[in-house]
């Protein structure tokens, strides 16, 4: 159950980018977000079979200045429960500082305590000179790379309304010292309930590679808001031990309306 949860939610879709403010004075990419904002806070219970192992909290907390441009602080942990903890004690926590205007990262940090396993890692994103700066080296990154938890929240903002059943997309993603594809393939629609509510959602599965937030990868679905803010309703995924399922339970300061919820 290493690297527990709901980094597999994160991902994609590079090659459906909508590009604004082209031919502009601009130095980066614009890219229009009406998904979310400083605020916005998303919980989950975290399931291992039958058992509520764990929550997991997903919060846009602040702006700030990171190489003289305006970023989203976004930070993600997953706790387990105390009454998990003696079985498998989980404390992860994952920090990404989100360009504002073009949606890619410039900071991101990993912090992994996961019963006896300990990962610190952080890499400097400098997207102008198109190489990333780590805690265990320095990498060439191609650009507008993105780290794991970046990738999720610029995929928030793409548009689904024209894809079909198995159509496959694609995200750079830079992990660990090497830059790795994550293909996306579109699953449809279905309506599920969660703690949080009954949401109309758009259903996808991240093909994870070596790179991504799982030691042993597995399969996994990711069910979002099928509405503009695309929030994230559901997470299944099949492990080599076991299953562990995230779900909705509670959502705050969102940047505009869940049209999809019934």
């Amino acid at each position: 159950m290493r690297h527990f949860i709901f980094g597999a939610a994160v991902f994609f879709l590079t090659s459906s980018v909508q590009l604004f403010g082209q031919g502009s004075v601009s130095e980066f990419r614009i890219i229009k977000n009406n998904a979310f904002d400083v605020g916005e806070k998303l919980t989950f219970d975290v399931n291992y079979g039958f058992v509520t192992a764990g929550e997991a909290v997903m919060e846009v907390s602040e702006k700030k200045t990171i190489s003289g441009r305006e970023a989203y602080k976004i930070n993600f942990s997953v706790n387990s429960v105390g009454t998990f903890d003696p079985i498998y004690k989980v404390r992860d926590r994952y920090v990404t500082y989100l360009d504002v205007e073009g949606l890619f990262p410039w900071r991101f940090e990993q912090h992994i305590r996961e019963g006896g396993y300990t990962r610190d890692f952080s890499a400097y994103f400098d997207q102008r000179r198109g190489f990333a700066k780590t805690s265990e080296g320095t990498y060439d990154i191609p650009p507008y790379v993105n780290d794991i938890v970046s990738a999720f929240y610029l995929a928030r903002t793409f548009n689904f309304s024209d894809l079909n059943p198995g159509d496959k997309f694609n995200l750079e993603n830079f992990y660990k010292d090497k830059v790795y594809p994550l293909d996306v393939v579109f699953l449809g629609r279905e309506t599920i309930k969660v703690e949080a509510g009954t949401f109309d959602c758009i259903i996808v599965e991240p093909l994870v590679q070596e790179g991504g937030l799982f030691k042993s990868e597995g399969n996994i679905i990711v069910w979002l808001s099928d509405d503009d803010l695309r929030i994230p309703v559901k997470v299944k995924s099949k492990i080599v031990i076991g299953a562990i399922d995230a779900e909705l339970t509670a959502y705050e300061g969102l940047i505009g309306e869940l049209t999809s919820k019934k």
